[in-house]
């Protein structure tokens, strides 16, 4: 297609993608089955269409979600390319792309917006109409998928599928990031950094001096803990159940863990902050219990932040007297992030030495040993795995 920039050879696409469009090849990891494990196959790709971009990934993390997906806990579509923190080059540019060139550094979001559905023009970009309806179809804005196997589609998730070589996403899921900033830190900002730091910093808008608790010290719990010690809380408790993380959550700036299996996290957080509870609380584990000692560790008239969520169709129950006291309760899936100003922001934190990046890579694994990134995922034995790819 005419406006493609690209250095790469091309044949002719199969039936699955588009007309017109050629592709190809390139090795990615496939869900085929939920439960299931990835199988990592040669998939076509195309050429990117009008506002797309093709990007060359860097790095791609590996996600709770990814893995609630995988043992079908989320649905999706199959076959698809999970994988929805990725960063890389951008390798190809279709028409109309105005916000990237080919050769800049790219943070992907998983959560871009068209800009004028109901919900864009209400200032929600987060809840794009546009983006939603894709997501849930595994497909791009305009319907359709561009990767095939064997002749058949491929289906997108999260429109990024980074657990590939290659992906192809809408321009305004391609954020620029400074040239230094080193890719396999950038492809953490695509999700956990984000949603953990937005939650403490754009969501709870947490104060100097003031005391926190963040139940749940995975990669979006304890970035969460960063968000709070950048912010200048005074008391940050993190609570967890598995110590090795607990250790972490005080490298990055807790000033007090505690082990909920042994220790009634509630009372702790009260025996610190005159027993009233603490002024913000952060819940980033997604299970009924730790969204309750969330509620319950906070003090009347505090803000909560649910970042963690459930397994798909799954209820919470709560007694309605934890929610009382004038407590607000907001629920966000993206730490109301702006990618565009916030990921470069996040950036120059790492770079200024205030936010942590290479601590919480905890595995670096080439694509081939994907699953046993997230075997060790499952076991909690990491904060987070990141597949990198040969330059």
């Amino acid at each position: 297609m005419s406006g493609i920039h690209d250095n790469s050879a091309s044949h002719n696409s199969t039936a699955a993608l588009p007309a017109g469009y050629t592709a190809m090849e390139m090795k990615a990891a496939v869900l085929h089955e939920a439960p299931g494990k990835l199988v990592i196959e040669e998939v076509e790709i195309a050429d990117p269409g009008p506002g797309e971009v093709r990007v060359r990934i860097a790095a791609s993390g590996l996600c709770h979600t990814d893995w609630e997906t995988m043992h079908g806990y989320q649905p999706v579509n199959l076959p698809a390319i999970i994988g929805h923190e990725g960063a890389g080059v951008v390798n190809a540019v279709g028409p109309g792309v105005t916000r990237v060139s080919v050769g800049d550094h790219v943070a992907c979001s998983w959560s871009p917006n068209c800009g004028h559905c109901f919900y864009c023009d209400q200032g929600q970009p987060i809840l794009c109409e546009v983006a939603k309806d894709a997501q849930g179809k595994g497909v791009l804005f305009d319907g359709s998928t561009r990767m095939a196997l064997d002749g058949d589609p491929v289906y997108y998730y999260s429109l990024v599928s980074s657990h590939a070589e290659y992906n192809i996403i809408p321009e305004q899921a391609a954020v620029p990031l400074p040239q230094e900033f080193p890719l396999d830190r950038a492809a953490l900002l695509g999700c956990a950094v984000m949603t953990g730091y937005g939650g403490a910093v754009n969501c709870a808008r947490i104060t100097p001096e003031s005391s926190v608790v963040v139940v749940g010290c995975g990669a979006v719990g304890l970035s969460a803990v960063q968000g709070a010690r950048i912010s200048g809380a005074s008391t940050i408790v993190g609570v967890d159940i598995n110590p090795l993380k607990l250790e972490w959550a005080e490298r990055y700036g807790a000033t007090h863990v505690v082990d909920a299996r042994s220790e009634d996290p509630v009372e702790l957080v009260r025996s610190l902050t005159g027993g009233r509870g603490a002024d913000f609380a952060i819940e980033a584990a997604g299970q009924n219990i730790t969204i309750r000692q969330t509620l319950e560790a906070s003090r009347p008239g505090a803000r909560v932040v649910i970042l963690g969520k459930t397994p798909f169709g799954e209820e919470v129950t709560l007694p309605f007297f934890t929610m009382m006291g004038e407590r607000e309760i907001v629920r966000t899936s993206y730490g109301m992030s702006r990618p565009r100003l916030d990921f470069p922001r996040l950036a120059n934190l790492y770079m200024a030495g205030r936010l942590l990046l290479d601590e919480m890579i905890s595995m670096r694994l080439p694509l081939e040993e994907i699953n046993t990134g997230f075997d060790e995922l499952e076991k909690g034995n990491v904060a987070r795995s990141l597949v990198v790819f040969e330059d």
